[in-house]
């Protein structure tokens, strides 16, 4: 048991140092091979940040355990916006101007539905992968095409080429991204390891670890960009870390159990986990969107009701865990 918390506790370490390297590492790269600050920020940035989710639901997938992909997967979406956007907005109430944003916010709707939809004959099969890897490359396409049509004015601009790392030589460079991507993958494995090993100990379905312990866990790097954006006056930012990363989450890492293991899933995710999901992308949808009478933003009271989302939906997992009949 101890060991399997260290096991937990150093992968949960080491997959945010590595995400972070990683980063570090590909941006640098990207940058002396001649590619745009934006195009950086808006591809290598957000995907490094759900590197660790990617990563755990490989090593998950491959070691037949689907139900903790799948968990980590719709887990890291539901912690983004419930834990992460509402811990951010009570430190800095958060209002969103960037028009690229807006334009990204339908997107992330519309890959939620879609996802959504290729699991309600509650199977994540082969094909169901090829389709969202295939949406993957077509939204990156997409979100590349808003970036490089953005107005010269559009504050997400100045804000991710303050976030880039420091520039470095293409060795170097190299260097922290084997470094990097090493280590994640070292850690995943870890961190796979401590989590089933827990949840067969105390008999809860790998699924639910994978939306607690290991959706939490994995979402650091998103819940550290976020808040250090937030500090920093950067909202648009702090708000575009979140619809990048459950927009990978849904086609990056959930295509993966797909692929890699298919088969039929807990009843549990179409009634419980696919419904909050969604309603939780429609309310960041209605409170960061600016419509005729009310300017794009999320504020200190709407962070609270957040995080009680957040809570109330951790608390029925634990009850349902425990063996409490909320039926």
């Amino acid at each position: 048991m101890l060991l399997d918390i260290f096991y937990i506790l150093s992968g949960f370490i080491l997959l945010v140092w590595g995400a972070d390297q990683f980063v570090n590492g590909s941006a640098a790269l990207a940058r002396n091979l001649g590619v745009s600050p934006l195009l950086i920020g808006l591809t290598i940035v957000g995907f490094g940040t759900s590197a660790p989710e990617i990563l755990v639901s490989t090593m998950a997938s491959l070691n037949g355990n689907p139900g903790l992909s799948i968990g980590n997967a719709l887990g890291s979406n539901i912690t983004n916006i419930a834990l992460i956007l509402g811990a951010t907005a009570l430190i800095s109430p958060l209002a969103v101007h960037s028009d690229t944003l807006k334009k990204e916010y339908p997107i992330l709707l519309l890959v939620t539905f879609i996802a959504s939809a290729l699991m309600l004959d509650q199977n994540l099969n082969t094909t169901d992968g090829i389709i969202l890897l295939c949406l993957l490359f077509v939204v990156l396409w997409w979100i590349i095409h808003l970036g490089l049509s953005r107005k010269k004015n559009d504050p997400l601009i100045a804000e991710i080429e303050d976030e880039l790392p420091a520039a470095m030589t293409t060795g170097k460079a190299i260097m922290w991204f084997i470094i990097g991507l090493a280590v994640l993958i070292f850690s995943s494995r870890l961190l796979v390891i401590g989590a089933v090993n827990i949840a067969q100990t105390f008999g809860v379905s790998d699924l639910v670890i994978g939306l607690t312990i290991v959706a939490i866990g994995t979402s650091l790097p998103e819940l550290a960009a976020s808040i250090a954006s937030a500090l920093k006056n950067e909202h648009d930012l702090a708000i575009g870390n979140i619809i990048g990363s459950n927009i990978y989450n849904l086609l990056a890492v959930l295509c993966i159990p797909g692929l890699l293991s298919p088969g039929d899933f807990a009843i549990e995710v179409i009634l419980r986990d696919i419904p909050i999901m969604i309603a939780l992308t429609i309310a960041l949808f209605v409170m960061g969107y600016s419509f005729k009478n009310h300017n794009g933003s999320i504020n200190r009271f709407e962070g609270t009701v957040l995080l009680l989302a957040f809570l109330s939906y951790q608390s029925w997992l634990f009850l349902e865990a425990s063996g409490v009949n909320l039926q």
